[in-house]
């Protein structure tokens, strides 16, 4: 027996919309990502299998297109008008999520890969001085990719898993929990600091200056709802 269709516009926005990689997917387009290793590096946990067929699904429901890159052997990925307009649907999501849902995440949820990809890219790096600045992050609580470096110049960062050679500036140490804690606004890093749960070592110019440079979530001052 072939199953009944809806009228209901919710359940057709739904079925395209699919699970939970696509809105992550689209949550990294909406934050600039445009080529499958910008999604690799972000969604550390999602197969190269499930990525390549989330971005089929997202091209064949009109909300991406694929466009070779000049001159290259890769394709960029493009937000259609269609998917543009989901971007205040996954804002209100995330917002949702972190007042009803935030005291269900644990450190299961916790993915070093993934909170790199967030760290560097929310460095205010207006707030630093001109320059190239080096960071090395260490993670006292991780086995595997433990030790990260992002490196700052022309206000650009990049995100290295293997030593860049470079003189570091700035050593940042704790455990993942402590740094998620501080980037989701949950704990001031000038009071992990003063706790010991982060340790800043390097150029007193950075250390002291960490409340203003030191990333933070774009949606750190959402606060649980109190139920």
């Amino acid at each position: 027996m072939n199953e009944t269709g809806s009228l209901c516009p919710s359940i057709k926005a739904a079925d395209i919309i699919g699970d939970k990689w696509v809105l992550l997917i689209l949550r990294e387009m909406f934050l600039g990502a445009t080529r499958y290793n910008d999604f690799q590096r972000a969604l550390p946990r999602i197969s190269p299998t499930i990525l390549s067929k989330r971005l089929k699904q997202l091209e064949a429901n009109g909300l991406i297109i694929k466009k070779a890159t000049a001159g290259q052997k890769t394709s960029e990925y493009r937000l259609t008008r269609c998917g543009r307009e989901l971007a205040p649907l996954t804002d209100q999501m995330a917002k949702w999520g972190l007042r009803w849902a935030r005291r269900r995440l644990s450190e299961e949820d916790f993915e070093v890969g993934s909170f790199m990809w967030d760290f560097h890219r929310t460095l205010k790096i207006d707030e630093l001085p001109d320059g190239e600045i080096v960071f090395c992050v260490n993670f006292l609580d991780q086995s595997e990719n433990k030790i990260w470096w992002a490196v700052v110049n022309d206000k650009v960062v990049d995100l290295c898993t293997e030593d860049p050679g470079k003189d570091v500036d700035l050593f940042v140490t704790g455990n993942l929990t402590n740094l998620v804690a501080v980037w989701m606004g949950d704990v001031e890093i000038s009071a992990a600091i003063k706790s010991g749960s982060v340790i800043l070592t390097g150029a007193s110019y950075l250390t002291k200056s960490a409340s203003r440079w030191f990333p933070k979530s774009r949606y750190a001052d959402v606060r649980p709802a109190q139920k």
